[in-house]
């Protein structure tokens, strides 16, 4: 069965949709109310945000749209501080999506919420003249602990940097299935509360917390020497890319530190805690291969020491890179 016009109408369509996928994959005693907003018990400081998700292919590699949007929103809810507790979903279905699809694609969603302890709480469905395509948009709510703060501004020079992981992986994923490349390179996609709580259990004075997607680390970066008036120096020798992904971004001209990725975050430490952090992000699932990969300084801009011993400066991304990567 494909998605129709009539499934948008509000009428029996609409809530068979409902019933069918939605509230088979995600429900709950907040959602199964069916009531215009979602009552929530929240107290103490929150971080609240949102995202829109139009990633081409919809299924790919190590996730889909669904984990995708999951993934991105809890992510950007832990990046500063928070426990996620509460998503809210959008999807704007084109007329002709496989209803098979979309049902793979919503208990993708549901396992990642699960995985991530969000609770899906509120929804809405909209269905567009199209060819099949899906755009998903989530919100998210989560809760500070006491005692953490964590911000882009609060970088000083002698912080440490440390990056989770292997750059470009999803990056070099998609394009490899628009361009129809055969290898094995898979998305990173992931939720990264494994690291980042393992950081807070253990102690660590966590300055900074960014996860590195679109425009990459080199922009994540610029912004960060931006809000914390300071220069940010990296090794290139000491940032992770995978054999795969490197030979793929030489092939095609693409430079890792500008591409794409939906499973990695930077941390900044002071000089004292940086080898104790690289070790508990080490012992994570999703830190394995985390890297100490730069340090902050007293002045501005971002620059890069290269293998070949000379220093360059490195901006933000310009022009459009590749669209629809998440």
């Amino acid at each position: 069965m494909k998605i129709t016009m009539a499934h948008g109408s509000g009428g029996k369509s609409s809530a068979q949709l409902m019933s069918d996928i939605f509230g088979k994959h995600f429900k709950n005693d907040t959602l199964d109310k069916m009531e215009d907003a979602a009552v929530l018990e929240i107290s103490g400081k929150i971080a609240y945000s949102t995202d829109s998700f139009v990633v081409t292919p919809l299924v790919f590699k190590g996730g889909d749209i669904g984990k995708l949007c999951v993934c991105g929103t809890v992510n950007d809810l832990m990046m500063m501080g928070a426990v996620p507790k509460y998503l809210t979903c959008g999807f704007i279905m084109e007329e002709g999506l496989d209803v098979k699809l979309l049902d793979q694609i919503v208990e993708s969603m549901a396992k990642q919420a699960k995985e991530a302890g969000v609770i899906i709480v509120a929804g809405d469905t909209k269905v567009v003249e199209g060819n099949g395509g899906l755009y998903i948009n989530t919100s998210g709510i989560g809760v500070i602990p006491e005692g953490r703060d964590v911000s882009s501004a609060n970088g000083k020079p002698g912080d440490a940097i440390i990056l989770s992981g292997t750059l470009g992986d999803h990056h070099a994923c998609i394009l490899s299935h628009r361009m129809e490349i055969e290898n094995d390179i898979a998305s990173d996609c992931a939720a990264l509360g494994d690291i980042v709580e393992a950081l807070f259990a253990e102690g660590i004075d966590v300055k900074i917390m960014r996860d590195v997607t679109r425009g990459g680390l080199g922009t994540v970066l610029n912004e960060i020497s931006e809000s914390s008036d300071c220069m940010i120096t990296l090794e290139e020798e000491s940032i992770p890319v995978s054999p795969e992904v490197r030979g793929f971004s030489d092939i095609l001209g693409l430079d890792p530190l500008y591409m794409g990725n939906e499973g990695k975050m930077i941390a900044v430490v002071p000089e004292a805690d940086a080898d104790k952090a690289l070790e508990v992000m080490r012992n994570t699932e999703h830190g394995k291969n985390a890297a100490i990969i730069g340090h902050i300084e007293e002045g501005s801009g971002t620059y890069i020491r290269t293998r070949l011993g000379a220093t360059r400066r490195f901006d933000v991304l310009y022009g459009e890179g590749l669209p629809r990567i998440c």
